[in-house]
Parts: C-alpha cells; sequence; structure tokens
C-alpha cells in the first residue's frame, strides 16, 4: 500500500511539475530582461533597502541600468514641515547600480517620509519608520527562495504582508537564481517586493543561488566543488543585497578578497543576530570519500549520499560551519542585553537535515551535506552558544517549512527553529522518516516527536508542511508547500508564536488556514531546553525590574547563559552542582554575587539583591 501511495504521489507530482512549467515557462519569458534593465516611466529608482540600528540610518536605493551619460549623483531628502529637505548625496556605485546611505544620530523616535532621487527623475518615496520598542508585539514576516521559475509578480504576498503590516522583513536566501546576471533578477526581486521594503526595515542575506551556485562551500572563501563563482561576482551580490545592514562585526576580508557581513541589528526591542552560516563552512574534501566507500558509503553527487550506514563517519570534529569568527561574535552578542527583551539568530539554512525525499522523482537520500546538519561537531558548538541567549532561530533555504527543537547532548536541549516555506518551491522535498516516533502524537501530523535527523542529530519535530499534489482541495500553492512565515514576540509575556501561511488566499479570511500543525507558540526560556540539575537560589531584586542576569561557572568563568528576565525575581537553573558567579545588570548599574552554592530547587534562601546599595562594577 505505501508503495503505491508513493507511485502515485510520484505520478501526481510528475504531472503537476509539467503543468506548472508549461506556466513558468511562460511567465520567464513574459518580461524580457532588457525590458527589466529599462527604467519604466523615467523613473531611475527600482527599489530601497533600509534598516536602522542604535540611531543609524542604513539604506541602499537600487537602480535600473543607466545610460553612460546619466547623471550618476543620487540624494536623499526627508519630509520636514511639509517640505524636501536634502540630508545626503552619493555617487551611484557600478556594476551594481546603487547608491549606499548611512546617517547617523538618526532619530528613531519618530516617522520619516523620504525620497531618494536621481536626476529629473521623480523621487522615489517611503516611510523610515518609528522604532516600535513601545510596543508590546514585534511581527517578523520572513521569506526564502523566490525562484525565477515564475518570474511574475506577488500580488498574493504583497497583499497579505499590507494586511499584516509587519515591524520588520526578512528574507533568508536564495532571492535570485540566475546564476550568470545578478542585476536582472535583482530588480525583478525589487520590482516583486518594492512595495513592502520601501516602508519597513528589512534584513536580506544571500545564500548559495545569489551567488551564482548550485551549492554554496565557503570554507572561508575557496572555490567550492561546483565552481564557487568568481569573487567579484560574489562581491557584487552581497554588496547589492547586503549593504543596507548594519555594519559588519569584523569587516575583515576572507580568502581572495571576499567580505563578510555578520552583525546584529536592535528593533523594537528584538535582538537579531544575522549571520552567514555558509561562508566558513567547511568543504567536503574535508572527508576522506575513498575511506567511506569502503566502509559502505555510497556518493550520488559530491553533497548527496545514497546509503550511510553509521552518521558518525561523516562527522569531522575538526570540521567548520559557522567558523570561529562567527563564534567570537556569537559569544559577545548572546551576553549582549542592551535595549533587548528577547533575541532571535536569522540565517540561511537550520542547523539540521530533515528532507528524506528530493524533488520530483521523490528520490530518496541517506544524507544531504548541503544542510547545516553537516559538520556534526561543527553544528553542535554552534547550537550550543546559542542557546546560552535564548534565542530563537529563524530561517529558510531547505523548501520545506518545519519547526524544529534541537537537541545537542540530548533531545530538546537547544533552542526551536522555524525553517519557513518558499515563496516558489520548485525544488519540493519531504520530511518522511521511515521510524515510527515513540510515542505516537496525537494530531494532524503523523511524523513529530523525537527523532535523529538523516546525520545522526537529536531533533523533536513539531510541525512539517510536506507538499501533497494529490490533496484536491489544496490550492496550486498550498500542494507545492509553498508560502511564507510570521514571528511573534511578545514582549509582557516572553512568547514567541510562529506562523507558516500558504500562498494564494487572504489570510484575514477564516477560510484560510495555515500549514497543519501551526501556529506554535513557545516560551522565551524554552530555547535553552537543558534539564537543570541544580539550582542557585532566588534572586529578588528590590529597586530594579527586568535587569539582565548572568551566570557564569566557577573557576573557570565559562558564561552558562544571560537572560533579561520578567519582573523583578528569578530563580536560576543550572547544569550541575558547584559554585557560581552571578551577574545582575541595569543601566550603568552593576552586582557580582561571587562563590553562590547550587543545589536542590527548594533548599537554598532567597538572595535580596538592591543594585543601588552597591557599587556599581565595570
Amino acid at each position: 500500500m505505501k508503495k503505491t501511495l508513493l507511485y502515485l504521489g510520484i505520478v501526481a507530482t510528475a504531472a503537476a511539475a509539467f503543468i506548472y512549467g508549461v506556466t513558468a515557462f511562460r511567465q520567464t519569458f513574459a518580461t524580457p530582461d532588457w525590458k527589466i534593465l529599462q527604467a519604466p516611466d523615467d523613473q531611475e529608482i527600482c527599489f530601497v533597502l533600509y534598516t536602522v540600528d542604535d540611531r543609524v540610518l542604513n539604506l541602499t536605493a537600487q537602480l535600473y541600468q543607466l545610460d553612460p551619460g546619466a547623471d550618476r549623483t543620487v540624494y536623499l531628502d526627508i519630509k520636514m514641515d511639509d517640505r524636501w529637505v536634502e540630508i545626503a548625496a552619493e555617487q551611484v556605485q557600478e556594476p551594481e547600480f546603487l547608491a549606499e546611505f548611512q546617517i547617523r544620530n538618526w532619530d528613531d523616535s519618530r516617522a520619516f517620509e523620504y525620497q531618494v532621487r536621481q536626476g529629473k527623475s521623480p523621487g522615489y518615496t517611503g516611510w523610515i519608520r518609528q522604532n516600535p520598542r513601545e510596543q508590546d508585539e514585534i511581527v517578523l514576516a520572513a521569506f526564502t527562495g523566490n525562484s525565477n521559475t515564475n518570474r511574475g509578480p506577488r500580488p498574493d504576498l504583497i497583499e497579505n504582508i499590507q494586511r499584516l503590516d509587519p515591524d520588520l522583513l526578512f528574507f533568508s536566501g536564495d532571492q535570485v537564481y540566475d546564476h550568470q546576471n545578478h542585476l536582472t533578477s535583482w530588480l525583478l526581486f525589487g520590482r516583486q517586493f518594492g512595495e513592502i521594503t520601501r516602508s519597513r526595515p528589512t534584513v536580506v542575506i544571500p545564500d548559495d543561488h545569489d551567488v551564482g551556485n548550485a551549492n554554496l562551500w565557503g570554507a572561508g572563501g575557496e572555490p567550492g566543488f561546483d565552481g564557487y563563482q568568481d569573487p567579484a561576482y560574489v562581491r557584487q551580490v552581497e554588496n547589492a543585497q547586503t549593504s543596507h545592514l548594519p555594519d559588519p562585526y569584523d569587516p575583515t576580508p576572507i580568502k581572495r578578497g571576499i567580505g563578510t557581513y555578520y552583525t546584529s541589528l536592535k528593533w523594537g526591542g528584538i535582538g537579531f543576530a544575522i549571520l552567514e552560516d555558509r561562508k566558513f563552512k567547511s568543504q567536503i574534501d574535508i572527508l576522506d570519500r575513498e575511506v567511506l566507500e569502503e566502509a559502505g558509503v555510497v556518493f550520488s553527487r559530491p553533497d548527496h549520499i545514497e546509503k550511510l550506514p553509521d552518521p558518525a563517519l561523516l562527522d569531522v570534529p575538526r570540521g567548520k560551519l559557522l567558523g570561529e569568527r562567527q563564534l567570537a561574535f556569537l559569544a559577545e552578542w548572546t551576553a549582549d542585553w542592551e535595549d533587548q527583551e528577547m533575541k532571535a539568530v536569522l540565517s540561511q539554512a537550520p542547523f539540521t537535515a530533515v528532507a528524506h525525499l528530493h524533488g520530483p522523482s521523490l528520490v530518496s537520500l541517506a544524507a544531504d551535506l548541503d544542510s547545516n546538519g553537516w559538520p556534526q561537531s561543527a553544528r553542535d558548538r554552534a547550537l550550543r552558544m546559542i542557546r546560552k541567549g535564548f534565542a530563537v532561530m529563524i530561517n529558510g533555504d531547505q523548501h520545506l517549512a518545519t519547526v524544529v527543537q534541537m537537541g545537542v547532548e540530548t533531545w530538546g536541549d537547544a533552542g526551536y527553529s522555524f525553517s519557513v516555506p518558499s515563496i516558489v518551491n520548485h525544488y519540493r522535498r519531504w520530511w518522511s522518516p521511515d521510524q515510527k516516533p515513540s510515542p505516537l502524537p496525537a494530531g494532524e501530523l503523523a511524523y513529530t516527536g523525537d527523532y535523529r535527523d538523516p546525520l545522526g542529530n537529536q531533533i523533536t519535530m513539531h510541525a512539517y508542511a510536506n507538499p501533497n499534489p494529490t490533496r484536491a482541495d489544496y490550492n496550486r500553492w498550498t500542494a507545492q508547500g509553498a508560502g511564507f512565515g510570521v514571528v511573534k514576540f511578545n514582549k509582557g509575556e516572553r512568547t514567541i508564536t510562529l506562523e507558516c501561511w500558504p500562498r494564494g488566499c487572504d489570510i484575514t479570511d477564516p477560510n484560510c488556514q495555515q500549514y497543519p500543525g501551526w501556529p506554535i507558540t513557545i516560551q522565551q526560556e524554552d530555547n535553552y531546553g537543558r534539564p537543570p540539575e541544580a539550582w542557585l537560589p532566588n534572586l529578588i531584586i528590590r529597586d530594579v525590574t527586568e535587569p539582565v542576569v548572568q551566570i557564569r561557572k566557577e573557576p573557570d568563568g565559562e558564561i552558562l547563559y544571560t537572560l533579561r528576565i520578567q519582573g523583578s525575581s528569578f530563580q536560576p537553573p543550572v547544569f550541575q552542582e558547584g559554585t557560581y558567579s552571578i551577574i545582575i545588570r541595569s543601566g550603568d548599574q552593576q552586582v557580582t554575587l561571587p562563590g553562590v552554592e547550587a543545589g536542590p530547587r527548594e533548599d537554598s534562601e532567597p538572595l535580596i539583591i538592591s543594585l543601588q546599595d552597591r557599587e556599581s562594577l565595570p
């Protein structure tokens, strides 16, 4: 029966792919490239991306391709007392055809209408939003996989985002799939999404297809197994897609002169770490393929494995994922809670391998090394660092929407990860484990619970949106598993709600339902799910509310975690008995309590603390 259903699924998928392919072919060539490159209606500005962080505005205006004699000066104006006031002028950068503005001492306590203008063209207008730090709920809309197999407009997405009115947008990668001419596809992306980016801060990070690769193996800038694009091309792509982000944490170029953009952003009281989770990732040549094949490992291509007797064979302890530089960045970021009540990590892909079946033929893979589940030891190092800040992880890339709680030493001891569905899911994947979950969960999704992913990593699957072309009540987008994600941060309750919406329906219509298994709401502290083995005394802080509490293990001073607590009391969990230092901060006040003993939760007397009665420490 299972084989019959599988064959039916293959036939249905192939038929759907043929019909969709015909439609996509027509849409692909509906607008020739030369028309995309040319400015319509004398408007040389195609679209704008911006962020505001720590009172610094970074705004990038993307222009259409300019004629050789055209004016190369671009002006940024803001409206003051009903008149436009010029605040900056920049020259167009080529071959990207963009103008990059950075305005320091930006007043983010109010909204400003802006316009960007070039030559005699009409000004391109939008709004720089007020920092929503006073809002109790901050809403992020997240996207991935904007395949150019469909090059048409995205009216259903634009209308839903306008209905939702999120505070921040996040595009996690594969904004373009051209592989050769980034400018054309990037302008097309701007025509598709410029209406929502012009008046909202937007985080964009490129992935492998953006820089012209089928799969990106960064290795600190080394060429990859499939040719890792010319470094000049990579620099152009990253400049176009990331120049509006806050300044990089460490701008030192990697090999071949390729830059970096990993950084942090604070908006609305939420701290975001923006990662480049592939740039330092080891290449597959770190594996001894001959030895692996002798052990029974069967490769179908360098990053795809058809047979894997033991996932541990692939775990190379010296292998890298984020690299030492980004781990150092995360160590600092997880400990820094200034102007932050909650935290999230924005990355290209989840730190797991969740797809068992790939593509229109439902090819079964034993392991996919393109995923961030490999190298396994490097994946574990990243998760151990991320959980120290109780950060939820938001990503894409996998062509399969999932919510997974990560495990390192055991199931569920790290954070939650939400991988959002593709905008256009041209290459579909399925979560389809062979083993049954134990115990069998109730609900609409059969395969949730504790599993090992194909690379042996411990994960707890909470929701997945497998494509299903055979369901008659699905529209074509839902059948593909296409859509977008929404993350709602409730700062008052310290909850995070994850929503997964299909395309092609009005999200305000009660008949428009999220994918089965969503929404999911978690507590902030669920992102460090490690079971406590002991407890420190209950802290009662008298003169401040919501201070930052940091726990360090003695005698080595390792930071276990840092958290802005709710209210004015908190009993810190720890993971073994011993002595710890407790650091409590509020503004420029700080108290350090060394040598605090951990033990059973009920055995210790509360510690009553007043920051104002103690000397502030650096």
